[in-house]
Parts: structure tokens; sequence; C-alpha cells
């Protein structure tokens, strides 16, 4: 089975920054898309971000030059940097991954982790 792991959640005030990491195992996906989505209190989970097979991003407009997808495929991790945090910020952020390589803004992705939880005070 994939299993993808996220860590680097945390409590942040305003302003500040985190770094979310997901750590993919033996799930080899340099070829696939990936996509970092979040689920805010009361509101339906939604994509942030998402880098083709290719290694080209997309964002969500609320997040545009602020967070920053990348793929460190030497360690098979995907990494989201968060700046400039936000209240609205505050959800869950869970990784998700693709058999395909091309990205959907839909939520049709084959692997999802477990999630960590992102504090914006």
């Amino acid at each position: 089975d994939v299993q993808l792991v996220e860590s680097g959640g945390g409590s942040v005030q305003a302003g500040g920054s985190l770094t979310l990491s997901c750590a993919a195992g033996r799930y080899t996906y340099k070829r696939n898309c990936m996509g970092w989505f979040r689920q805010r209190p009361g509101k339906e989970r939604e994509r942030v971000a998402s880098v083709t097979g290719d290694g080209s991003s997309m964002y969500a407009d609320s997040v545009k030059g602020r967070f920053t997808i990348s793929k460190d495929n030497a360690k098979n991790t995907l990494l989201l940097e968060l700046n400039s945090l936000k209240p609205e910020g505050t959800g869950m952020y869970y990784c998700a991954g693709r058999i395909e390589s091309v990205c959907t803004l839909s939520l049709q992705y084959a692997y999802w982790g477990q999630g960590t939880q992102v504090t914006v005070s």
C-alpha cells in the first residue's frame, strides 16, 4: 500500500511561516502529479497547490505568492512552504498523489495522507 505521511504542522502567529513535508515511503512519485489540500473548519476540502509530473506547479488564488510547493526527489518527499500565514489558513493540510502525471482541480487523487494541523492565530 502507498502511505503518505505529513509532518510539519503546528501553531503560528499571523505573518509567520511553516514548512510541511510529505514522506512517500516506497511510492516513487517523480513522474506523478502531487498536491496539497486543506480543509478549514466548516468548509469543504480544497486544493492549495499541486505539481505535475514535469514539475509545473499551480496554486489556489488565495495562496499565490505566499506558498511554494516542491518535490525533493532524492528524499522522495513533497514539501509545502507556507509564508505570510493568515488566520484563514487554519485547517488540516493533506498531501495527495495521483497515478497520472497531469493534475486536476478536483479531489480525484488516488493516495491521501492523514493530514497535519496548521493553526494560525
